[in-house]
């Protein structure tokens, strides 16, 4: 997607200022912790946790180096953590040291991960940390570390995840940049001058995700002070969950295509959110103490760059105004749409207020059950509204006792001794990727205890058959490693598909909690189902996914790449066989339930490690299909480049979605959807039967088939291709539609679309939600659709 850029960096330029990493420095409470995480001041300088105490059993089976270190405690490399000796270079070693790893020049690889470990202690810095790609920076989650910008701090941020070169580009191709952790840390910019000072620079995309980190700056409503907690310009993420920023100018200045934020914590800042602009952005749970201003999405005057944001059950209190706005129910296009929903303003007198007229647009004081500006349908009729909305009843099935939804923050295992622990490769399995580890790891499901925790040092891990997870069971896996569906036989038949990992029977209740892991295929598997999920929770939020991610080709280890499966536009394309990737990523079976937070499920549009970086031909038949009544969230999920859907309800109640994000298949139609997986009726796969235009059939990013209950805040879906060919965006005609709702009751909120003539099909009638109806910043973008 490197052809949509450049209109946002004018966004940004007009917005901010020039990129450039001069200006982009210049732009302009205490956290509480989650659920597993208590904060413990003290800062000893060893820690009891789990994670600094375990043996390292991982090792990289894709590049030759065998010494090859994944987990690296600064400490190791000669940083000192007390706050007074200059530990930048130190930690910056760390990163770099060994070799093959992905800075500068790189743009993408995940054959050489790190883990950045900072034990308790303080950590002065006088320039960026840079984050290589594939790299989790990891603070002690018992007595989280502090990094400390000194007095003389020259750069963009304390964290920079995508540093500018001296001719103002980016390392890395900011959409493409994947794979990245932060969590645990307090930063600190107190000691810099107020008219400097940045956190994290944070341009990333999908399976990226910010944890529990504070963000300390200076307190002073001085128009000098310029600091800021977290800067990011653009980007296609992406996820952040319980962060809290104290002071400073702003607390986040951001743009990105999509994002889901939950969680966050703002005290005295002048402006708590700054939104330079966006295509979505869902914000959950936010709390707004005693600023200025809380969210600003005004970027972009005379037209504004935001697409659309949503607030859901949060609190401003104590702010002169909530949110400042430009849109006007007159204007042309959709531009600034806005969702409210559950959201106090707490002695806040103004709750949105349209900055270029001075018209407070709603007052404040109150509790605000739902408002809306932007294109609202229900029923057939779409019209332009700013205006109080009918409240939605949720389902007990999805909210907490307080009536919120429902969320649980990863489980860092705080309480947990490392001797329970049980590392799979000191039981047997091998994880380099050719060994066949499928019996190993059966066993250590087998024989798990409730007690204990299944670690996954880091590996590829090739199994053959399908691997049965028994309810009660607890996985952790360092830095992703790789489940690999593998073998000629168990997973090669689509007329009978099978799963790689069948998680619990139906009718199983129980607790699975699974955490940094990735599956994928190696070779064509073309009857794998790389996950069946079939446990019932016994209490919300027990059975769950937190960054696991789902990745079919374009990366080593695979076969799938752009050395054997590369484009071709200019042919007639019959797909190659040795290019099938999987059946389906992921099914979430009728008597499950599920919670998903920060999960991709991606089939590669292009080449990760391989040098070309090219774009590639995978074929995959189905992304993710939910049949679940008993409960199910998905917070910050995208699914991508599937042939016949990305999404799929079916039957399901009671599901709740943050943010879903797809893209249609780049090489469609040559071939179209219709190939090369056939439609299976007792799947309700589309068959494309109707289809008359040439552009119909594609991937839909989203169906809805006899679903009640079913509660969409925030979703992004995409077609920018016709064959890689982009002149359809010049009509908005990559594809005829991308929503398909058939026999269901369905609220969306805040969704936005691009180049799909019809946004939602329903009950079969295309002439429901068209694009050029509700043009917007850059996509199409609908307030409310119900029915």
């Amino acid at each position: 997607m490197k052809e949509l850029r450049n209109y946002f960096n004018l966004a940004l330029a007009a917005s901010v200022g020039s990129i450039n990493p001069a200006v982009a420095l210049s732009t302009p409470g205490g956290l509480w912790p989650s659920a597993n995480n208590t904060w413990n001041s003290s800062a000893p300088s060893t820690s009891d946790w789990w994670f600094a105490k375990i043996d390292r059993r991982g090792t990289v089976p894709f590049i030759p180096s065998y010494n090859y270190t994944i987990f690296r405690n600064v400490k190791d490399y000669g940083a000192v953590g007390d706050g007074v000796v200059d530990d930048t270079a130190a930690i910056n070693h760390a990163i770099t040291a060994g070799g093959n790893r992905c800075g500068k020049g790189c743009d993408s690889s995940t054959t050489a991960p790190g883990i950045l470990y900072f034990p308790p202690g303080t950590y002065l810095v006088s320039s960026p940390i840079v984050a290589y790609y594939y790299t989790q920076i990891i603070g002690d989650a018992s007595s989280v570390p502090t990094l400390k910008a000194s007095s003389n701090f020259s750069g963009i941020a304390v964290i920079d995840a995508d540093p500018y070169n001296d001719q103002g580009n980016n390392w890395f191709t900011n959409q493409n940049n994947f794979f990245r952790q932060v969590r645990n840390f307090k930063i600190d910019l107190t000691s810099q001058p107020m008219t400097t000072g940045t956190g994290i620079h944070w341009q990333v995309a999908q399976a990226s995700s910010l944890q529990n980190i504070e963000f300390n700056m200076i307190v002073s409503k001085n128009k000098e002070n310029s600091q800021r907690g977290i800067f990011m310009e653009n980007g296609s993420g992406g996820f952040m969950t319980d962060l809290t920023f104290n002071g400073g100018r702003y607390g986040m200045v951001l743009g990105s295509e999509q994002f889901t934020s939950r969680n966050l914590r703002f005290n005295n800042c002048q402006t708590a959110i700054f939104q330079i602009w966006n295509w979505v952005w869902t914000y959950h749970g936010l709390s707004i103490n005693n600023c200025d201003i809380g969210i600003d999405i005004t970027s972009g005057d005379p037209i504004q760059s935001v697409g659309s944001i949503i607030v859901q059950d949060s609190v401003f209190s104590n702010t002169s105004i909530g949110i400042t706005t430009l849109y006007d129910p007159s204007q042309e296009g959709a531009n600034g749409t806005m969702i409210l929903d559950n959201v106090n303003f707490l002695h806040t007198p103004v709750a949105v207020q349209n900055t270029r007229s001075g018209k407070v647009v709603l007052h404040g004081s109150a509790n605000i059950a739902s408002w809306i500006q932007g294109r609202a349908y229900v029923g057939k009729q779409g019209r332009s509204v700013q205006a109080a909305y009918p409240a939605t009843q949720r389902p007990a099935a999805l909210v907490d006792s307080k009536g919120n939804i429902f969320t649980k923050s990863k489980n860092q295992y705080l309480n947990v001794d490392a001797s329970k622990f049980i590392s799979v490769k000191a039981r047997g399995a091998i994880g380099n990727g050719l060994s066949d580890d499928t019996a190993a790891i059966q066993a250590i499901f087998d024989a798990i205890k409730p007690d204990e925790v299944v670690f996954f040092d880091h590996g590829a891990y090739l199994i053959t058959d399908t691997v049965f997870v028994p309810p009660n069971v607890r996985i952790v896996g360092e830095i992703w490693p790789l489940i690999m569906a593998g073998g000629n036989t168990s997973f090669n038949n689509p007329a009978h598909p099978k799963p790689v990992f069948k998680i619990g029977k139906p009718g199983d209740v129980g607790i699975v909690e699974i955490s940094d892991l990735i599956f994928e295929t190696q070779g064509p598997q073309p009857g794998a189902i790389l996950m069946e999920w079939n446990v019932g929770a016994t209490s919300k939020g027990s059975t769950g996914l937190w960054d696991v991610h789902f990745r079919v080709g374009g990366s080593a280890g695979t076969g799938l790449q752009s050395d054997t499966c590369g484009k071709s536009p200019d042919l007639t394309t019959t797909p190659k066989p040795e290019c099938f990737g999987a059946w389906m990523l992921l099914h979430v079976t009728a008597d499950a339930s599920i919670y998903m937070e920060n999960t991709w499920l991606w089939v590669a549009d292009h080449e990760l490690d391989l040098p070309d970086h090219s774009q590639i031909n995978i074929y995959s038949g189905r992304g993710i299909m939910i049949e679940s009544t008993k409960g199910t969230w998905l917070w910050g999920t995208a699914s991508e480049h599937n042939v016949l859907y990305n999404y799929q309800l079916r039957n399901a109640r009671n599901v709740y979605m943050a943010t879903i994000q797809t893209e249609t298949a780049y090489f469609q139609g040559n071939p179209d959807a219709r190939v090369p997986f056939k439609s299976q009726a007792s799947w309700d796969d589309p068959d494309f039967s109707s289809c008359s235009a040439n552009n119909c059939a594609r991937t839909w990013g989203l169906r809805v088939l006899n679903c009640e209950d079913v509660f969409l805040y925030g979703g992004g879906l995409y077609s920018f291709f016709d064959n890689y060919g982009q002149d359809c965006l010049n009509t908005e005609s990559c594809q005829e539609s991308i929503i398909d709702i058939q026999h269901s009751k369905i609220k969306i909120f805040g969704v936005s679309t691009k180049a799909s003539v019809n946004i939602i099909n329903n009950n079969g009638s295309a002439q429901m939600v068209h694009d050029a109806d509700n043009l917007s910043s850059f996509c199409a973008t609908v307030a409310v659709f119900e029915q």
